[in-house]
């Protein structure tokens, strides 16, 4: 009786073990989910599995460039996503790792759009620049830090007053998550590419430059024309229609597949622009 007490014992905890193992793993991912380190770990998964491939074929220089890629890899994910590591453990320090995640709310997405497409029309009537990003499934954590917080619900009178020109934030990027606005006045990336048409100004570069690093639908309103362009996965759509920028923008948000490109979405003009 003794030994089968002994051996019941073990076996719980085992099983707790192998819980709290997987909610740790559970929780890191929670982490993770949303920013750039979710590529990070699609790249792993993709060596493990040529690593094992090459093993059981017997491919022996791919074995042993996988066995690099694998011994060195640690290093450079330390390099590299050192500003996600950096959240998770201030998330750590604050507590907040290991706290119950809240449940998913509805976007309503309906909303966020007549919000932005009513501030834009708005805008563009009256040549009013604006640079408006939402961010999708690619986590903007780090661009949002280069501005001004504000958590606010997406309303088109806030929009409108963030880029009412001379204001203190009118002359950076507003940041949109969900149905809020998560910061103001944040610097973008600017676009390298040669391709770009040379009237278009930095707001358009930026637009293009957070696209090609995100999956991040983007909005820019030209101060110079009141055009309406939107940019995605580094593609550019100028001279959008009011009418027909409200629906556009929905269908986009809605698209379930994040790498496939609409039809709609065309580099037009000459030299790209």
């Amino acid at each position: 009786m003794p030994g089968e007490e002994q051996n019941i014992f073990y076996y719980l905890v085992n099983i707790l073990d192998i819980l709290l193992v997987w909610y740790v793993i559970y929780r890191l991912i929670m982490v993770i989910k949303g920013t750039k380190a979710v590529q990070l770990l699609k790249g792993i998964t993709v060596i493990i599995v040529v690593r094992i491939v090459s093993d059981l074929i017997g491919l022996d220089t791919l074995q042993w460039l996988m066995d690099q890629a694998i011994t060195w890899g640690f290093l450079a994910i330390i390099i590299i996503f050192q500003p996600e590591l950096r959240r998770a453990l201030e998330q750590l320090g604050r507590g907040k790792l290991f706290q119950r995640s809240t449940s998913p709310e509805d976007e309503n997405l309906t909303d966020v759009v007549d919000a932005i497409s009513g501030a834009v029309e708005y805008m563009a009537k009256r040549r009013i620049g604006a640079l408006i990003t939402l961010e999708r499934e690619t986590g903007m954590g780090d661009y949002i830090e280069t501005g001004i917080a504000l958590h606010a619900k997406a309303t088109k009178e806030l929009l409108i007053n963030i880029f009412i020109p001379n204001t203190p934030l009118h002359d950076g990027a507003v940041i949109v998550q969900k149905n809020t606005i998560a910061a103001a006045g944040c610097y973008l990336p600017l676009s390298e590419s040669p391709f770009i048409s040379k009237e278009l100004g930095t707001r358009h570069r930026a637009a293009l430059g957070i696209s090609e690093q995100t999956d991040a639908i983007t909005i820019v309103v030209s101060e110079e024309t009141g055009a309406i362009s939107l940019t995605k996965n580094g593609e550019l759509l100028r001279d959008v229609d009011k009418k027909e920028f409200g629906g556009i923008l929905l269908q986009e948000l809605q698209l379930k597949s994040k790498t496939t490109s609409s039809t709609r979405w065309q580099w037009r003009g000459k030299n790209h622009g």
